[in-house]
């Protein structure tokens, strides 16, 4: 598909640029500060957003998606990445300290029940939460279903989206020897915790080039190279994560605790040509959960800011707002 000069922006379906009413660094333990930020409307209702990653942090942008007049819109960075800190550590960091810190950012807010918005590594992390605390949420919205499985892992870093992208594929591979290339995520990790910051650094930027190459329907192959301290970050706290499987209990552990939400609601929006989480994890999250509306965008691919995933979310809060 071209970029013709009809397809729309996804600008134009967010709402308007709002500042935070209030900005803080949360000790959440363990040696780790996270920042926070409210925006909206102080008595509305509440929604917390979960970015992706792990270690992408959250941007101004992701405030947008929602009626300031309507929502009171809860943003943070999670541990090791954005104003988090310390910075790329992943010293007492893995999902379980993320549920916690969930929890500790609602209680210090006052917050009884919220609505769960997350996309990507950030739809895993929503499902896990409320799995850990089926009372606390109202509703999740879900965008690029990630189910921290081996086959999602083994899809990405194990060659399958290399076949559709062979160049950009090669270009990841091209840093790691080629008896290494067995094992991607092992390879990486060799070198995104070498100690060495100049090779850190070089792999990091490679490691995120590969994901964001892949992040949109009209992608030219491109990840082009992030800054530095953004991409160590990234691609050690990804990295980390994805090695030890998500510090879950089993392959599957999301899809096998779904009788947890089933009084929850959910709304699950999919890029139909996502390349870096294939529709068949919300698919079959979907037909697992049963209180779920699956809405499949025919012309998207992972990013948040596809065009037809963003009118789609805006469109999923506003329905909610309504209720």
């Amino acid at each position: 598909m071209d970029k013709s000069s009809d397809r729309k922006s996804a600008i134009q379906y967010l709402h308007p640029p709002i500042e935070p009413f209030d900005r803080r660094m949360l000790d959440v333990g363990d040696g780790h500060t996270v920042y926070v930020e409210q925006s909206g409307r102080p008595d509305g209702k509440p929604v917390v957003v979960l970015h992706g990653g792990p270690g992408g942090g959250c941007s101004p942008a992701m405030r947008r998606y929602f009626d300031p007049s309507v929502y009171r819109i809860v943003l943070f960075d999670q541990r090791g990445c954005g104003r988090s800190r310390p910075h790329a550590s992943v010293e007492d960091n893995t999902t379980w300290h993320l549920v916690s810190d969930i929890e500790q950012i609602r209680e210090t807010l006052g917050i009884d029940q919220w609505i769960v918005f997350g996309g990507s590594w950030g739809a895993t992390l929503s499902l896990i939460y409320a799995q850990t605390h089926p009372d606390r949420a109202l509703h999740l919205v879900l965008r690029g279903v990630f189910l921290m499985t081996q086959s999602e892992l083994d899809w990405f870093y194990g060659g399958g989206a290399g076949k559709f992208w062979p160049e950009t594929w090669s270009a990841f591979q091209s840093l790691i020897p080629a008896d290494e290339r067995g094992d991607m995520i092992g390879a990486y990790h060799k070198r995104l915790f070498s100690g060495d910051r100049t090779q850190e650094i070089e792999h990091a930027r490679a490691w995120s080039a590969w994901e964001n190459a892949l992040a949109t329907v009209n992608s030219d192959g491109h990840g082009g190279s992030s800054p530095p301290d953004y991409a160590h970050a990234f691609a050690r706290l990804e990295n980390h994560y994805f090695i030890n499987a998500g510090f879950l209990k089993e392959d599957g552990h999301i899809l096998n605790r779904m009788d947890r939400l089933a009084h929850v609601p959910g709304t699950i929006v999919q890029g139909r040509y996502d390349m870096i989480c294939p529709p068949l994890g919300a698919y079959k999250l979907a037909q697992a959960w049963g209180n779920a509306d699956l809405r499949m965008i025919p012309v998207a691919g992972h990013a948040l800011s596809e065009p037809g995933i963003s009118a789609e979310l805006v469109n999923t809060m506003q329905q909610i707002a309504q209720r």
